[in-house]
């Protein structure tokens, strides 16, 4: 069964970087359904629960670029390592205070900006990882893997798991979460400690290097369409989600479980397309998947916006988990093979930037304007940015899907 979910062609250094995914996705899940929901304990205000979400993607806006540039100096296995023991110390500080009922807004706050921290290197270090450490012909495959089972871990698994665990205990899922961040970085050493070789050339500033990725990305038309498109669609889609537990508790009804039930059902969806991903690749072109994909987000909003019913909710959110494996797959493949070796770090970041940068930027636009119109308008603002943002980039998703691998 290893050997078929995990086959030899992907190496042994893949074997036990994923299972460090496994352990820390399914770890974040929890947090996935128990964090939103620790947050409403406190507080209902929209732009509280909203202020969560975008706390934790803003360090990617503040640090993502300089990680990159970082991460392409130094030892990535390493890095790896390092941050997940940093963000077990948050989570078993957070687990702390809300045992001893002494948590807060602000130490919530603080305690998401500082896991967000922690993953804008981990994040960025892991994918440079799989690009490194598995054969180029085989990246679709591994990276296939990782997003199914980042799904059945950090969103089929997860969220029932923690919101059942936060109704034993509110602290349980951040306990449990701390020791699954410390398996991580354990796993993440087993790998190979392979000699590490500074870029070649004298040593220069960091913000020249900085520099050398923006100028690569913008430069290259196929990647910065791609950052452009991911920025501007997590914008749209981040300002709905970020009150996606307010819709399901005030408008469709649903009590803690019934919320990470919601979750989950995404996650059958992604889990059926990241199974169906190889069909699906060889059956149609990949601009044909980008746009159907991107087609069924726009309406997903549109849908979330009118319906009251959570089954209706749950139909249309397992579809959009199918998109979501989908397009992910594609667009990770697509950059992974286009981008040189030595400019991975700093030009996902960029990329990484675009993607999280939205999704903060969006998280904030949703809390104010469900805080001033009400909890169905982020989704009236998800529906009418994707369409209009899906007529302007309908043809040059083509470009995108065609571009050419990099030359090492």
């Amino acid at each position: 069964m290893i050997a078929r979910v995990l086959p030899a062609i992907l190496g042994r250094d893949f074997r036990w970087l994923w299972s460090s995914a496994a352990v820390t996705n399914l770890g974040d899940g929890l947090l996935l359904a128990a964090g939103p929901l620790l947050v409403t304990t406190l507080t209902r205000e929209p732009l509280a629960v909203a202020m969560a979400v975008f706390l934790q993607q803003l360090p990617w806006v503040l640090l993502g670029i300089p990680a990159g540039a970082i991460i392409d100096r130094v030892d990535r296995r390493r890095v790896t390592i390092g941050v997940n023991l940093g963000r077990a110390i948050v989570l078993g500080l957070l687990a702390a205070t809300v045992a001893t009922g002494t948590v807060s807004l602000p130490i919530i706050f603080v305690a998401t900006f500082l896991i967000g921290t922690a993953e804008t290197f981990a994040d960025n270090a892991a994918s440079a990882l799989v690009a490194t450490r598995v054969p180029r012909e085989h990246l679709g495959i591994a990276n296939a893997r990782l997003t199914g089972t980042a799904i059945m871990t950090n969103q089929l698994a997860g969220p029932p798991i923690g919101a059942l665990l936060f109704g034993l205990g509110m602290a349980i899922p951040f306990g449990v979460d701390t020791i699954a961040a410390l398996s991580g970085a354990v796993l993440i050493a087993r790998m190979a400690d392979r000699p590490w070789s500074a870029p070649e050339g004298p040593r220069r500033h960091i913000r020249h290097e900085i520099a050398e990725g923006f100028s690569w990305l913008w430069h290259h038309p196929p990647v910065r369409i791609l950052a452009l498109t991911i920025f501007f669609f997590n914008v749209t889609f981040w300002a709905a989600i970020s009150v996606y537990v307010l819709l399901a508790k005030e408008r469709l009804g649903l009590d803690d479980f019934g919320y990470g039930l919601l979750i989950t059902m995404g996650a059958i969806g992604g889990l059926i397309g990241s199974t169906a991903y190889g069909r699906l690749e060889r059956r149609f072109a990949l601009a044909t998947l980008m746009r159907a994909g991107l087609l069924l987000e726009t309406v997903t909003h549109l849908i979330l916006a009118v319906t009251t019913s959570a089954l209706v909710v749950a139909a249309t959110m397992t579809l959009f988990g199918i998109h979501s494996v989908v397009w992910g797959t594609t667009s990770t493949v697509v950059r992974q093979r286009a981008v040189p070796s030595a400019l991975l770090g700093r030009v996902t970041s960029v990329y990484m930037l675009g993607n999280v940068g939205g999704a903060a930027i969006g998280s904030l636009i949703g809390g104010l304007i469900a805080q001033r119109f009400g909890i169905t308008a982020p989704f009236w603002f998800g529906f009418f940015g994707s369409a209009l943002l899906l007529v302007l980039i309908w043809r040059a998703l083509v470009e995108i899907a065609h571009a050419p691998a990099a030359e090492d």
